[in-house]
């Protein structure tokens, strides 16, 4: 390590499923909502990384929605971004799907918080590098 550069490092955390509510056995979620250009530039980010987990577009078409663990919107801050408690899923079959749900699973994988942000700040980055941008 070099002397005099912060060093941060993430907490280890095990990996576990998703909360699920015992009531309705439903799982829960929360949503990273980003717009379509800059979503669909984490997406690629996240894929070239293996780190990508359920992203559904949204209803009205403008934005991509990322499915993180619940409990994420309560220390999400990300300019150009949104996380709100809680996801509606679309049906499995439903073609706005962009990283559907896949596997023995009987629910999406969500995609890391701490990684999610990283490729988002990647891909406001590299819009930007682009001329694409600001976000």
């Amino acid at each position: 390590m070099a002397t005099g550069v912060p060093q941060y490092r993430r907490q280890a955390v095990p990996a576990t499923p998703p909360p699920v509510s015992s009531a309705a056995r439903v799982v829960q979620y929360d949503t990273v909502t980003v717009q379509v250009r800059h979503g669909l530039e984490a997406v690629d980010i996240l894929r070239l990384r293996r780190a990508c987990g359920a992203v559904q577009q949204t209803a009205a078409g403008t934005a991509i929605a990322f499915l993180v663990p619940a409990g994420t919107a309560l220390r999400w801050h990300l300019t150009g971004s949104a996380c709100t408690p809680g996801a509606d899923l679309l049906p499995p079959t439903d073609p706005r799907w962009i990283i559907p749900p896949s596997g023995s699973q009987p629910y999406p994988r969500p995609t890391d918080a701490w990684v999610l942000r990283s490729a988002l700040c990647e891909a406001a980055t590299t819009l930007t590098a682009g001329g694409l941008g600001p976000l």
